[in-house]
């Protein structure tokens, strides 16, 4: 028998991408994910048979291609600061991008949810590792102040990703004054402001005589 077409499955996932930041692992049902696709519910369970199966599918396509990303632009740069500027960009762009799947995979993460779990659990050293490598590296050319490489990738996680993270919380809650978004939006969440972020947080890491210009 001929395989149904792959646009369903991808049609199921790009569902899946605009309803989980709303529901969440438990809330997200196949019924609803077929409905919000506009395909049979038995094309659900022939593509993916279960919602688990299909959260860490949907998950990790989104993950993969951040990733792919991140290893290219962290070989482009003429210095191991550049590198590690390149690679800071990409995280932080990713996490801009998907703010809100990535507040509700914490958050579900947080509460228990083993499909959200095991996802952070097996990609979160990926970029981690790739990200501390650079950081290694830099340091080794004399481009960032010598502290342990843990310190420093907290250092910039905290500067750079948190304030996303924080902003998206703020911005996309409804109990929020519309004044009070609008400036996250525009002051925090912007392609801008991100960019800005891993400049101040690179600078204050670097040697005096090798800070990017």
């Amino acid at each position: 028998m001929a395989r149904p077409s792959q646009n369903i499955d991808q049609r199921l996932l790009e569902a899946g991408a605009q309803l989980l930041p709303s529901t969440g692992c438990r809330g997200l049902s196949a019924r609803k994910l077929a409905e919000h696709a506009g395909v049979n519910l038995g094309m659900f369970h022939y593509h993916f048979r279960t919602k688990d199966n299909f959260i860490r599918t949907l998950l990790q396509q989104m993950y993969e291609q951040m990733f792919s990303m991140l290893v290219i632009k962290a070989r482009e740069g003429d210095s191991a600061l550049q590198n590690l500027r390149n690679a800071m960009l990409v995280l932080a762009h990713f996490a801009r991008t998907h703010r809100a799947m990535l507040v509700r995979i914490a958050s579900d993460a947080l509460a228990g949810e083993q499909v959200a779990v095991e996802f952070l659990q097996a990609n979160l050293p990926r970029h981690i590792g790739v990200l501390s490598g650079l950081i290694a590296d830099a340091q080794r050319e004399g481009e960032l102040v010598k502290a342990p490489v843990a310190q420093v990738f907290s250092f910039l996680a905290g500067a750079v990703m948190a304030p996303v993270l924080l902003g998206a919380a703020l911005a996309d809650n409804i109990a929020v004054p519309a004044a009070l978004g609008a400036r996250m939006e525009r002051e925090v969440l912007s392609k801008k402001a991100v960019e800005q972020r891993v400049d101040f947080a690179l600078r204050g890491l670097a040697v005096a005589d090798r800070r990017l210009a």
